[in-house]
């Protein structure tokens, strides 16, 4: 009898010992969880803005493209416009 007792007390001492307390370890599971997901985030920010600037430092290259060649085609107009003036005098 003693030896039944003493295996159902080793048997309940295991399914004690396999039942233990996790709450500690979801806990810092659950924090680098957000922590990554958190960086994740803040990365995909971070390329999603560095695409719109990059896009818009484009666009202003272009604009400045455009704007230098209008500057160039209305002072061509100019002196075509003084050269009428001067020959119509």
């Amino acid at each position: 009898m003693k030896k039944i007792a003493l295996a159902a007390v080793a048997v309940l001492g295991l399914g004690l010992v396999a039942c233990q307390d996790n709450a500690p370890d979801n806990a810092v599971s659950t924090e680098n969880t957000i922590e990554t997901e958190a960086a994740a985030d803040t990365n995909a920010a971070l390329d999603a803005n560095l695409g719109a600037t990059a896009d818009n430092a484009l666009d202003a290259a272009g604009n400045a493209v455009e704007n230098a060649g209008n500057s160039i085609e209305n002072a061509a107009d100019d002196i075509a416009n003084g050269q009428d003036n001067v020959a119509g005098q």
